[in-house]
């Protein structure tokens, strides 16, 4: 299976099930004689693993970190790092109704179309649990970059959003409630949403906001590898995502030239920021923002019309251990892959 690694000069490449013994991923690239903050990448951990709250999934897994190389003395040594998450609460059986049928809207169909043998506890390979090994390399990356800060919060769920530009909002308080959003008033109503969903037996989308801070002008490169473009692929490979924009995004396609041009001060700074922090894609040294918009999970707990690998019609209903919601256990793998984007970069314009 192509496609299991992620990053030029910073690379990731993951491997492992949902239900398999373990999962895990090299980094190759990562600069020597970082000082590794071994509690700042379990913290990142413990915001993406299941059954932290009453609104996510209630698989426990301890989702502990265990590194095998390229780290010594709590540094980097810059040869490859290496490191395993083992899967310590399966439940297989949860899965056994879809051995032979294909839930709707899933990657069921089409990896058992593309490979012709498929494991099908939890998904195995296109579950997102693959996504904790992004996490891990994604906390690594966050030290490297060091002055760089990065903030995602959620910023709507289903028709709630929050009515404030990022500017007014205080990123202390995203993990002051379940839901990882700033906002406390529509946190609670985005809360509340969700559990009533989750009573139904459904599910419901929304939107991730990431916020990017203290970006150095000239992170990015013309043509085919612009910076929004990576950040675009980087969100989009993330499970459930529908949709990247960053700046203006698509509202900007309603503008007009003159209410769209952020105009200079002497500095090169920007009196506005429709851009993004980006031009041209290269980095400006404004704050890159951008949103990101996730579906419904596909697996609901109610009937549903689809069909078995002989293509016939049958009836599915979802069991087991399901998010009725993926967005606050999203955040920090939104974070992890921008991290991974800028990493990239970083390390490319020091070549410079």
């Amino acid at each position: 299976m192509a496609g299991n690694s992620f990053g030029k000069l910073f690379n990731l490449t993951t491997f492992g099930e949902s239900h398999g013994i373990a999962i895990g991923g090299v980094i190759d690239g990562c600069p020597s004689n970082i000082v590794l903050d071994f509690e700042a990448i379990q913290n990142e951990m413990n915001r993406r693993k299941p059954g932290q709250s009453s609104i996510v999934t209630q698989r426990k897994e301890p989702d502990e970190v265990k590194f095998l190389s390229g780290i010594f003395e709590g540094k980097t040594t810059g040869t490859p790092i290496g490191f395993v998450i083992e899967n310590a609460n399966q439940k297989s059986n949860d899965y056994s109704h879809i051995k032979d049928s294909y839930r709707p809207s899933h990657a069921d169909y089409v990896y058992d179309k593309k490979y012709g043998h498929r494991d099908y506890r939890g998904g195995g390979r296109s579950s997102a649990r693959e996504t904790a090994s992004r996490v891990v390399a994604g906390a690594i990356a966050k030290q490297v970059l060091k002055d760089i800060k990065i903030n995602a919060f959620t910023s709507s769920v289903g028709d709630i959003f929050i009515d404030k530009p990022y500017q007014d909002l205080d990123f202390s308080k995203i993990e002051s409630n379940d839901i990882r959003c700033p906002d406390q008033d529509i946190a609670e109503k985005m809360i509340a949403r969700v559990k009533e969903i989750r009573k139904e037996g459904d599910t419901i989308g929304g939107t991730i906001t990431c916020v990017i801070q203290n970006v150095p002008v000239g992170l990015g490169e013309p043509v085919f590898d612009k910076l929004h473009a990576d950040l675009g692929k980087a969100m989009l490979s993330i499970n459930a995502v529908k949709g990247f924009e960053y700046g203006s995004g698509f509202c900007g396609a309603k503008m007009k030239g003159s209410e769209h041009n952020d105009l200079y001060h002497n500095d090169g700074t920007t009196k506005t920021n429709l851009s993004g922090g980006i031009q041209g894609g290269i980095s400006n040294g404004m704050d890159i923002y951008f949103r990101v918009a996730f579906k419904p999970v596909a697996t609901i707990m109610q009937k549903q019309e689809t069909i078995n690998k002989d293509g016939n019609t049958v009836e599915m209903q979802g069991k087991g251990r399901h998010d009725p919601c993926v967005l606050p256990r999203a955040v920090p793998i939104v974070e992890a892959m921008a991290a991974l984007v800028l990493a990239d970069f970083w390390l490319l314009n020091k070549m410079y």
